[in-house]
């Protein structure tokens, strides 16, 4: 993300506190901010407010000249420590050009808090400057972003007008920590405490409340929140009412079995029973998008070899964990159970259960079958039907048992497997359940949520929010087997800012990927739904097999292209005729598409079989897989790619012979 600060005439690109953040105004640590790699300067979110200050005319030391603002450090004929304060100043300061003088920052901020116009609070022991920030400065009572707010220069702190009314006073006596009255701190911990708030385990900003008697932290989120929360009752994982216990501790949570270091709920009644704070408001019945059955809270699970069916690691059978009543053997850790992409939020204690046909078709008397589908009735099929296609799968029918309409002028057909696939069903994809539709032509191609391919026929399953996937992807069971690696693969949801490297293509993954944590191999959904082997009859006899690389010394061909193979990366082979064929030339980059076929309601698939293959309209290579997108001015393009490029304001900027779909060669 790359932004202009105010008076700077480069652009600045935001870093967080992980990426090693040393400001080049103040030497604290905390928060995210900003670097410019053209003056090779980082400075916090906080103190990047220097950019919003005038240069500087009349300051009580250097009356009748300018200071000004410089980012690349002190000139080098000046003495680089600062006239005032005589610490060395760093790569941002105030200068002087004329009399070669130097300020530092904290200089400057101490001549504008005293000349600007400012307000006095009871709370505070600086006076508080009301400024538009133009950065989004994160508030230090509610951790929002703004534009406007009040701004200690000395402190760095930061609230929001809205926020002001929220701090009631400079001391206060709150239920968390009724021993003593609690003491508003505006700079910080102090150094003899843990910076963490006693309550919630976050580590504490500029503002909280502080009892320096026990050494107690409570940030102001926790002191304005929930003050009721000092006990619990009527709670779905316990019978009992369970009591706060407002300090740092470590903990083994009771009804999770993992560990804690803050402020639990205990159970005095029973034995000193601890639980984390979340745990306390766990759901008893719920379901899951890894299982069929609902599941339910119970504590302790009980003797047994139990193997959490998210995450596929050991289950403490003494703590609380989730099982299924209809299958003896399943259960789930009550943390994997209840996570954001495994639960859909709702509580079903004291919900009944409807049970759904989730069956696709009904069978007639007349051995015939109504499938959901299609209007008209389906006749189970034997025979071998060359040249027709799957409306599910977009395969073709070729020799495999199918259900074919019974009407002599209606070509729908369906592979047994295919008509056999339930309306609905739960998967590791999505929360939500996943209800199986037949894809509209006249739409808009999708998208699958899951591998990021395009396609544009056949069925898919989707949520209610419209989110599709594909019929491989959604196939996928858990845990995840593939021939590339030796282990098992699990499905992994990344968090914000992480991302993993695909081991085949080498593409990073923002969102989702199948992977083994223990080898930190990991494989995005494109690569791991690859077919093993591959009719190509227009270039070989046999089928061909996916080869998952080789350590070879020499180099290798692509029989369709003509151009190198990488063979560190998949491809396909021929093991009879030694062709080797890059994974793209072979399948494209769009699935379940048939001749007839078309995207964006205009552009037509055409297969790819002529002698000569057309020049791509956007990457000027000859056409390699199996389709060519052809326009309605009859542009050629190879694939889905190379044609969304040559379509968007992108390719009007940069446009160069020779590109392909990064994960083409």
């Amino acid at each position: 993300m790359s932004l202009r600060l105010e008076k700077h005439e480069h652009y600045v690109d935001l870093v967080k506190q992980r990426d090693g953040l040393e400001c080049d105004v103040c030497d604290r640590s905390y928060g995210d901010g900003f670097y410019c790699s053209e003056c090779k300067f980082t400075v916090h979110r906080k103190c990047a407010v220097v950019f919003l200050l005038k240069d500087i005319f009349d300051h009580p030391s250097h009356v009748g000249h300018y200071l000004k603002l410089l980012t690349t450090g002190a000139p080098d004929h000046t003495d680089p420590k600062c006239h005032l304060c005589g610490k060395n100043t760093k790569r941002i300061l105030y200068h002087c050009s004329i009399c070669k003088l130097n300020l530092d920052i904290d200089c400057i901020f101490d001549y504008f808090s005293d000349q600007q116009a400012h307000l006095n609070f009871s709370w505070h022991h600086h006076p508080l400057h009301f400024i538009s920030f133009r950065l989004h400065l994160q508030c230090d009572v509610c951790y929002m972003f703004r534009r406007k707010g009040y701004f200690c220069f000395q402190c760095k702190l930061v609230v929001h007008k809205e926020c002001v009314s929220k701090i009631e006073s400079a001391v206060i006596t709150h239920p968390f920590h009724a021993r003593h009255p609690l003491k508003l701190l505006t700079d910080g911990a102090p150094d003899y405490t843990d910076p963490k708030c006693h309550i919630c385990g976050v580590e504490t900003a500029n503002l909280l409340y502080h009892c320096d008697m026990c050494m107690f932290n409570l940030d102001i989120g926790c002191a304005i929140r929930n003050p009721e929360r000092v006990s619990l009752s009527k709670l779905k994982v316990h019978e009992h009412t369970l009591t706060l216990m407002p300090k740092l501790m470590f903990f083994v949570c009771d009804a999770c079995g993992m560990k804690g270091d803050h402020a639990p709920y205990v159970c005095v009644q029973c034995d000193f029973m601890f639980f984390h704070q979340k745990c306390a408001y766990l759901p008893r019945v719920i379901n899951v998008n890894h299982h069929e059955h609902r599941v339910s809270y119970k504590y302790p699970l009980g003797p047994g070899d139990w193997i959490c069916g998210v995450c596929w690691e050991e289950i403490n059978w003494s703590y609380g964990a989730y099982s299924c009543s209809s299958c003896p053997n399943y259960a789930i850790h009550s943390r994997c159970a209840t996570r954001k992409d495994v639960w859909d939020g709702k509580e079903l204690d004291g919900v009944p259960e409807l049970i759904e046909d989730i069956k696709p078709f009904k069978m007639n008397d007349d051995n015939t079958i109504t499938h959901f589908a299609h209007g008209h009735n389906l006749s189970l099929n034997k025979d071998t039907e060359e040249g027709s296609f799957c409306e599910a799968c977009v395969l073709p029918i070729d020799s495999y048992t199918s259900y074919k309409c019974s009407k002599s002028d209606c070509c729908f057909i369906l592979h047994e497997t295919c008509a056999n696939f339930p309306k609905k069903k739960r998967h590791f994809l999505s929360p939500e359940p996943l209800t199986l539709r037949p894809q509209n032509q006249r739409k808009k191609e999708s998208i699958c949520r899951a591998c990021d391919q395009v396609f544009c026929q056949g069925f898919v399953y989707s949520t209610y929010r419209k989110r599709n996937f594909d019929l491989l992807c959604s196939s996928i069971t858990m845990p995840f087997k593939h021939r590339s690696h030796d282990h098992h693969l699990l499905y992994l949801k990344l968090e914000v800012d992480h991302t993993k490297t695909c081991q085949n293509c080498g593409i990073d993954e923002k969102e989702v990927v199948l992977g083994c944590l223990k080898c930190n191999y990991f494989l995005d959904f494109r690569c791991a739904t690859l077919p093993y082997t591959v009719r190509l009859p227009r270039y070989d006899d046999h089928p061909l097999t996916l080869c998952y690389g080789e350590k070879a010394s020499g180099k290798y061909w692509c029989d369709i292209c003509e151009r190198e193979t990488n063979s560190k990366t998949w491809f396909y082979t021929c093991k009879g005729c030694g062709v080797t064929l890059h994974v793209f030339c072979v399948l494209g980059d769009i699935r379940y598409a048939k001749p007839g076929g078309s995207i964006n309601n205009n552009v037509e698939l055409v297969p790819n079989n002529r002698s000569s293959r057309p020049l791509c309209h956007n990457c000027h290579c000859h056409c390699p897989g199996p389709f060519i997108l052809k326009d309605f001015v009859e542009e050629c393009f190879c694939s889905y790619y190379c044609f969304s490029r040559c379509k968007s304001w992108m390719s009007i900027v940069k446009k160069e012979k020779g590109i392909c779909p990064p994960w083409a060669l």
